[in-house]
């Protein structure tokens, strides 16, 4: 037994191991045949395994915030359809691949709603990582600087989906916007991106610096691109905990 138990650790077969551990400790397996706990066995490690992966992929997108499907918020009037962001979810552009655009005003969800798609996204199998926009242009300068650009470079385009929220919330000089258009090259029409914004497309171009950086970076973009266009009050004020002031009382 303790052999056994030894080489399963060496071999880290540890749901099988536990599940083992489960038939010998109680009789309710005793009656199974050979076969049948030997599927259970080999499930219970299957399961770990699934688990295990999901957990890395989930690690590595560093997600802004922890957000599913099931927290997705429907019934709010905002532009969101239900039907379409559901399909969205099964990631069949991801496979494509093409990008999505996730505009509105401030409040209206685009992070979350971003985050859901990407866990889901992560569940199915799909690799993600998460960045702020300015976030990304500062990882990229930093790599250039401490001699880790080839590496970081392959890692991002071997990722199935690319988030860059806060995408245009400061204006790009030249210098970062070469920086996205390689970026972007590195990805066109081989692997996915999500644009979460607050400005619609029509002010994308003018919050870039150099025209010309401009025309090539909304080339790579609008034209693959699945567009969610958002409107309506801010959801941090319509979830607000706090009740409305009476009308007597606001000035």
């Amino acid at each position: 037994m303790q052999q056994t138990i030894d080489q399963l650790k060496a071999l880290k077969l540890n749901g099988l191991l536990e599940s083992w551990s489960e038939q010998h400790a109680q009789p309710t397996y005793h009656d199974l045949s050979f076969d049948d706990r030997f599927a259970l066995l080999v499930e219970r490690e299957f399961l770990r395994r699934q688990q295990q992966r999901l957990n890395r992929r989930l690690k590595q997108a560093q997600l802004f915030v922890g957000a599913s499907l099931a927290e997705v918020d429907f019934q709010v009037p905002r532009g969101l359809k239900k039907a379409q962001f559901l399909e969205w979810a099964q990631g069949q552009w991801v496979v494509q691949p093409l990008n999505l655009i996730i505009v509105g005003p401030t409040g209206t969800g685009k992070t979350f709603l971003a985050c859901s798609l990407a866990d889901q996204l992560c569940k199915l199998g799909h690799s993600v990582r998460y960045f702020k926009t300015a976030e990304l242009i500062c990882e990229l300068k930093f790599a250039k600087a401490d001699g880790s650009f080839p590496k970081f470079r392959k890692h991002l385009a071997a990722l199935d989906l690319v988030i860059l929220d806060e995408w245009l919330r400061d204006p790009l000089s030249a210098n970062d916007a070469r920086e996205i258009l390689d970026f972007l090259d590195d990805r066109y029409r081989r692997a996915a991106c999500l644009f979460a914004s607050q400005f619609p497309i029509s002010d994308w171009h003018q919050k870039v610096h150099e025209p010309t950086l401009a025309d090539a970076i909304l080339d790579r973009i609008v034209h693959d691109s699945l567009r969610l266009i958002l409107r309506g009050e801010s959801m941090r004020k319509l979830t607000s905990q706090l009740e409305p002031p009476h009308p007597c009382q606001q000035t």
